[in-house]
């Protein structure tokens, strides 16, 4: 199945994008949520009750409808009532996953889990919910007629996960905020760290052939090189916060930095700039910044 044209995502309805994946498109625009939150809905085709061989779909045609009757839901988004149930109506919600804490991404977790009564996992227990346990690395989950595999992918944040469907068609990995649709993620610094945001690209950029699924923006049709592009620039935009720093002097403000390096972003990306400063600043005082 080649990948589907997502601009035709809307909030409300189920767009499918690949083999197993689909997306509800959460009304949450905004500059640090682009088109909105992507509440991903996956599942195996199948027929009936139950989805023989978890994980394996040669083709999305042959095995019955998609979605099945069961679905996973990952990032369930904010708490908006018709797109909880927009999200709940896609199918039998049997497990909801969360790629980390933002609130564009976990606001919804309680009322999608009072609507469904699905367990919720997180990387951090205190998003779990029921007999969701936390989401390690490594980690396979089955559920719904599919496989997910859990990558730890820090950087954006401490708890940052993505999740890869090796059985797609084609292969997958929802990236949540590691890697967006267009544009880069902010380093929540102190949570989020730059070194671990480039330790976590280049493991992602490993993934040769598979489409990245974002949490804010379109699909990926090339997750490695779209990684190594981005690593590329975060180096390149570590050597311009060097230079303003060494043009400033060593006491200039995350503020006066930002001004420089960041001087025409809008407003309401202000302080996800200062952020993203900050971490690099922090990566270059502790001696890493020619990594």
């Amino acid at each position: 199945m080649s990948l589907a044209r997502p601009y035709e995502a809307v909030p409300g309805r189920l767009h499918r994008v690949t083999a197993s994946a689909g997306v509800v498109l959460a009304p949450n625009p905004g500059p640090m949520t682009l088109d909105g939150t992507n509440t991903w809905i996956l599942s195996g085709p199948g027929e009936g009750p139950e989805h023989p061989n978890y994980g394996y779909h040669p083709s999305a045609q042959g095995r019955g409808e998609w979605p099945g009757p069961d679905v996973v839901v990952v990032d369930p988004g904010p708490a908006d009532e018709d797109h909880l149930q927009a999200v709940a109506a896609t199918g039998t919600v049997v497990l909801i996953l969360v790629t980390h804490h933002h609130a564009d991404h976990t606001d919804g977790i309680d009322r999608l889990h009072e609507i469904t009564g699905a367990p919720v996992r997180a990387a951090r227990p205190e998003f779990c919910r029921d007999s969701g346990e936390p989401l390690r690395d490594g980690d396979s989950v089955l559920a719904a007629g599919i496989c997910l595999r859990v990558l730890a992918t820090p950087g954006h944040t401490s708890d940052s996960v993505c999740l890869r469907l090796p059985h797609d068609i084609p292969e997958t990995v929802l990236t949540g905020d590691t890697v967006l649709g267009r544009g880069t993620t902010m380093i929540d610094h102190p949570d989020g760290t730059l070194a671990d945001y480039l330790a976590s690209l280049d493991r992602l950029s490993h993934r040769a052939g598979a489409v990245g699924l974002p949490a804010h923006g379109d699909p990926l049709p090339d997750l490695r090189e779209t990684c190594l592009e981005l690593i590329r620039h975060r180096l390149a935009r570590l050597e311009e916060v060097r230079a303003v720093v060494a043009d400033l002097g060593a006491g200039a403000s995350i503020g006066a930095v930002t001004d420089v390096v960041y001087g025409d972003v809008p407003a309401g990306a202000r302080h996800a700039a200062e952020r993203s400063i900050a971490a690099q600043l922090a990566h270059l005082q502790n001696g890493a910044g020619r990594s």
